[in-house]
């Protein structure tokens, strides 16, 4: 649908709802993508699988040339590779400045809103006039020319209901390692988190664990891909290990055990944003781990 309107676009949403049977009330929320072209294909595609388990309105806003005639073109696919619907908008001229306004008809009543930047994001994801209609409003600062640096930053800007997939990424890491203590251990005095340089997610980690264990936790480099490895060091002989060797297995190491192969895979985007899209509160945990993430040297 070229040079449309929001209007426009909600009736032939309706008329294809009706010809394939998809009613608007088995969607559970909608899901805003903000991002360029160049990223729209993943992005779209990772919300598009994210969304068979949560059924949504896809709406990928995607801003185009400022300099040329105002106009909005639209792309509709109902019955296509999700449970839901999704809408590209292609925003030009003067509509790349006011995307809130185009959205805004095309938002579920009732539902809630989910806003995923991945790529680019602003440093305050609440006061962004796209991001103030989300409950949740996900960042990956994986994407950014400084990974380190935009999660650093976070903290700034942050309201409750941000997150961002660096976070995501640890929480099967956050798992093992919690569950690494089931059993009685010495106290931990010191540990690192191994990662491939510039990985936002070993900050994250490293906080986390410095924060449960009262422990300092540093941040050293390895080849990666990504996190390769956590090494605790115990108060009596020995340390506790997690060491990734491959792209779904890791190895646990732990004083006076058999070392035990677990599983710990790379996951992709769409099952890192279906995380988040479970949740709908706000996550303390990454609240308080940017903010202390924020004075982190990793040293």
């Amino acid at each position: 649908m070229g040079s449309t309107t929001a209007s426009d676009i909600s009736s032939q949403l309706t008329r294809l709802r009706h010809q394939v049977g998809a009613p608007a009330v088995g969607m559970v929320l909608t899901l805003v993508v903000v991002c360029d072209e160049s990223h729209q294909y993943d992005a779209v595609r990772a919300a598009s699988e994210a969304a068979r388990e949560h059924p949504s309105r896809i709406l990928a806003v995607i801003p185009r040339e400022r300099g040329e005639a105002t106009r909005l073109d639209a792309e509709i696919r109902v019955g296509e590779l999700t449970t839901g619907e999704v809408v590209l908008l292609r925003l030009y001229g003067e509509l790349t400045e006011h995307a809130d306004s185009v959205l805004s008809p095309l938002l579920l009543p009732d539902i809630p809103v989910v806003v995923w930047w991945p790529g680019n994001a602003p440093a305050s994801p609440a006061k962004d006039p796209v991001g103030s209609f989300g409950q949740r409003r996900v960042t990956d600062a994986r994407s950014a020319p400084d990974p380190v640096a935009a999660i650093r930053s976070r903290a700034d800007g942050y309201s409750p209901g941000d997150t961002d997939l660096a976070w995501t990424r640890i929480t099967p890491w956050r798992s093992l390692l919690a569950a690494a203590f089931d059993q009685p251990v010495d106290r931990v005095l010191s540990g690192y988190v191994e990662a491939e340089p510039g990985h936002p997610s070993a900050s994250l980690l490293a906080v986390w664990l410095s924060e449960k264990l009262d422990a300092p936790i540093k941040v050293t480099e390895s080849r990666g891909p990504g996190l390769t490895s956590v090494h605790l060091r115990l108060q009596g002989e020995g340390e506790i290990v997690v060491e990734r060797h491959d792209s779904r297995t890791a190895t646990l190491i732990r004083p006076g055990q058999p070392d035990r192969h677990v599983a710990l895979a790379r996951r992709p985007t769409s099952d890192l944003l279906a995380e988040e899209l479970r949740r709908l509160d706000p996550d303390e945990l990454y609240a308080s781990a940017i903010k202390r993430v924020a004075d982190f040297d990793g040293s």
